[in-house]
C-alpha cells in the first residue's frame, strides 16, 4: 500500500459520510435513551446503581463512542496528519496507558477490597445480586462523593465486573504488542536481506503499516471453503486466540501490576497456552485442505514433544524459589544482576537455554515454524483463512511470543527487577522521589519490558537468521537431546538447592559463590555480545550488501 487509506476516505467518502450520520443519529437516540434511564433510575429506582450502569451510564458512554468515531471519520485528514507526526509518541503513551491502567485498577480494586472486609464482619444480609456492601454504607463511608461514585465502588465489589473491566485492558495490551512486533519483524527482516522493509505508511518508517493492514483485514471477505466443517473452521481461531489472551490473566508486570494475583499463576498460564495447540488442530482438519491438516499434525507433535522438556525447564526455579507463585519468584530474586535465578546455579543457567529453545517451538518459531512451511505447505494450518480470522493466528502467535518471553523474564531474569542493587541508590530521595527512582532505577514494569523486548528481539533475530529444519529433526532434537538433558537438569538442581540448605557454610558457600559470579559474568558477556552485534549493524547499516540500504526515502 503506498497510502494509509481507509475505505470511508477518497473514493469512498460518500459512504463514509453515510456511516458518520447513521453514527450521530444512533448516538443521538442513545443519549436520549440514557438521559431518560438515569431519570427512571433516581425516581422509580430510588438511584439503585445496578439501574443507574444499566439504564444510563451504559447508553450515554456508547453515544459518546459513536460521537467521536463520527468526528473522526469527517475530519480523518487531520487525524491522519497528526499521526503520521506522532508515532513514537503514540506507542510510548499504549504502553504508559496499559501500565498505569493495571497499576491504578490494582489499586482501586485492593481499596473497594478493603471496604468490604470492614463492613463484612457479622455480616446478616446481602445486597440484591450478593454484595456485601449495600448502597447506604458506601455513602456512609463516602459522604463527600457524589452518588455516582458510591455506585462505582457499589459496583466493582463484585469479581465478575473488576474481571471484565481486566479483560478489557487486556485486549488493549493484544492490540498493542502483536501490531508494533508485526512492524518491527518487518523491519529487521528488512535489515537483515540489505532492504529498508516498511517505509511509506505513516511516513515515519512504515510505522503504521500494520494499521493499514489490519484495516485491509477487516474489511476483506471472510472465505469459507465449500468441503470444510464451518462451525468448527469458525471455532478454530477464537480457540487459538482466546486462550492467549487468558494468559495475560495472570502473567505480572510488576509487583502491584498483574490483572489477578494467583497463587498458582504458572500452572494457570501453561495451561492456557496449552489450550492453543486445539485451535492449530482444530483449524488444519476443519478445513479440509491435505497442506493444512499436514501442518496441524506438525503442529500436534511438535507440542506434544516440546511441551514436557518446556515444562520441565519451568520446574527449576519453582525448586529453587520454592513458590508457584509468580510475584514471589521475582521477590527472590531481589538484589542485582548475580541475585537472577539464571546465574544461581550451572543447571538454572543451562535450564533457562532449554526453556527459550522449548519455547520457540511452542510458539512456532524458526527453526521450528514446521506447522506454517510456506515453501512446503502453501501456508500450513491456515492456508484456507481469510481475512479477520486469518488475523487472529497471527495476533495469537506474537501475543504467545510476549508470555513465553515475560515467563523467561520472571522466572529466570529478576523480573521488574533492575540488574543494579538497591544499596547502590539507597538515599537518593525520601518519600514519593525516592519510591520514583526505586521504580525507575531499581524495581519496576519498565525493566519487565525492556527484558521482554530483548528476548523477544532475539527471537526476530534467530527468525530471520536460521534455515528450517526438517520434522523428524524437530522431533529428533527433542526427544533424544532435550528431554533427557532436562531431566539430568531438575535432578541436578534438586541435589545443588538440598545442598544449598543443608551444607551452606565452610567450603560449599564459597563454591557456590564462585560459581554464582562466574555464572553472572558469563551472562553478562552474552548480553553485551548481543547489544554491540546490534549496535555494530546499525552504525553500519549503509555499507551492508546491495544498494537499497540508503537514504531513497526521507524515513530511511
Amino acid at each position: 500500500m503506498s497510502q494509509f487509506s481507509v475505505p470511508w476516505t477518497t473514493r469512498y467518502r460518500p459512504s463514509g459520510s453515510v456511516f458518520a450520520r447513521n453514527a450521530v443519529v444512533v448516538g443521538a437516540l442513545l443519549g436520549g435513551g440514557g438521559v431518560f434511564g438515569l431519570g427512571v433510575a433516581e425516581s422509580a429506582l430510588k438511584g439503585h446503581p445496578a439501574a443507574t450502569f444499566l439504564l444510563g451510564i451504559g447508553p450515554l458512554a456508547t453515544a459518546a463512542a459513536l460521537v467521536v468515531l463520527a468526528i473522526v471519520i469527517k475530519a480523518w485528514r487531520g487525524v491522519e496528519s497528526f499521526l503520521m507526526r506522532a508515532a513514537f509518541p503514540i506507542l510510548l503513551g499504549a504502553i504508559a496507558g496499559t501500565t498505569l491502567g493495571v497499576f491504578f485498577g490494582a489499586l482501586f480494586f485492593e481499596w473497594v477490597q478493603s471496604l468490604i472486609g470492614h463492613a463484612a464482619n457479622d455480616r446478616t444480609r446481602f445486597t440484591y445480586f450478593g454484595g456485601e456492601l449495600l448502597l447506604s454504607e458506601i455513602a456512609a463511608a463516602l459522604p463527600n462523593l457524589p452518588r455516582l461514585v458510591h455506585g462505582a465502588v457499589w459496583l466493582f465489589q463484585f469479581p465478575l465486573v473488576r474481571d471484565l473491566v481486566n479483560l478489557g485492558v487486556i485486549f488493549g495490551v493484544i492490540n498493542v504488542v502483536p501490531a508494533y512486533m508485526i512492524w518491527w519483524e518487518r523491519k529487521i527482516a528488512g535489515r537483515i536481506q540489505s532492504r529498508l522493509g516498511p517505509m511509506r505508511v505513516g511516513r515515519w518508517h512504515g510505522w503504521a503499516q500494520t494499521v493499514a493492514d489490519g484495516v485491509k483485514l477487516i474489511f476483506k471477505e471472510d472465505l469459507i471453503p465449500d468441503g470444510a466443517d464451518k462451525p468448527l473452521f469458525k471455532l478454530a481461531a477464537y480457540l487459538a486466540f482466546v486462550p492467549v489472551v487468558l494468559a495475560f490473566v495472570a502473567l505480572p508486570f510488576g509487583a502491584t501490576y498483574v490483572f489477578r494475583e494467583m497463587d498458582v499463576a504458572l500452572v494457570f498460564i501453561l495451561a492456557m497456552m496449552g489450550i492453543e495447540v486445539v485451535g492449530v488442530i482444530l483449524a488444519g482438519w476443519a478445513s479440509n485442505n491435505k497442506w493444512s491438516v499436514y501442518g496441524a499434525m506438525r503442529e500436534a507433535c511438535q507440542m506434544v514433544a516440546y511441551e514436557i522438556p518446556m515444562g520441565l525447564a519451568l520446574i527449576l526455579p519453582v525448586i529453587a524459589a520454592g513458590t508457584l507463585n509468580l510475584n514471589h519468584i521475582v521477590s527472590a530474586q531481589d538484589g542485582g544482576w548475580f541475585n537472577w535465578l539464571a546465574f544461581r546455579n550451572p543447571f538454572l543457567f543451562a535450564g533457562f537455554a532449554c526453556y527459550y529453545i522449548a519455547s520457540l517451538a511452542s510458539c512456532k518459531r524458526a527453526p521450528f515454524d514446521l506447522p506454517e512451511s510456506e515453501s512446503e505447505l502453501v501456508a500450513g494450518f491456515h492456508t484456507e483463512y481469510s481475512g479477520f480470522r486469518w488475523s487472529l493466528f497471527f495476533f495469537a502467535e506474537y501475543a504467545a511470543m510476549f508470555v513465553v518471553s515475560g515467563l523467561a523474564v520472571i522466572l529466570y531474569l529478576g523480573g521488574w527487577n533492575s540488574f543494579i542493587p538497591p544499596h547502590w541508590v539507597a538515599g537518593v530521595g525520601e518519600g514519593a522521589l525516592g519510591r520514583a527512582v526505586e521504580g525507575l532505577l531499581v524495581s519496576g514494569p519498565l525493566w519487565f519490558f525492556a527484558k521482554v523486548i530483548f528476548l523477544l528481539y532475539v527471537q526476530l533475530w534467530l527468525r530471520w537468521t536460521l534455515p528450517r529444519i526438517r520434522i523428524d529433526q524437530v522431533l529428533y532434537a527433542c526427544v533424544q537431546v532435550m528431554l533427557p538433558l532436562t531431566m539430568l537438569l531438575l535432578i541436578g538442581n534438586v541435589l545443588w538447592v538440598w545442598a544449598d540448605t543443608a551444607w551452606f557454610g565452610g567450603g560449599w558457600a564459597g563454591l557456590s559463590r564462585v560459581m554464582n559470579w562466574a555464572l553472572g559474568g558469563i551472562g553478562a558477556m552474552f548480553m553485551f555480545g548481543f547489544v554491540a552485534i546490534a549496535g555494530y549493524g546499525f552504525y553500519h547499516r549503509r555499507r551492508l550488501v546491495g544498494n537499497l540500504v540508503v537514504d531513497p526515502l526521507p524515513a530511511s
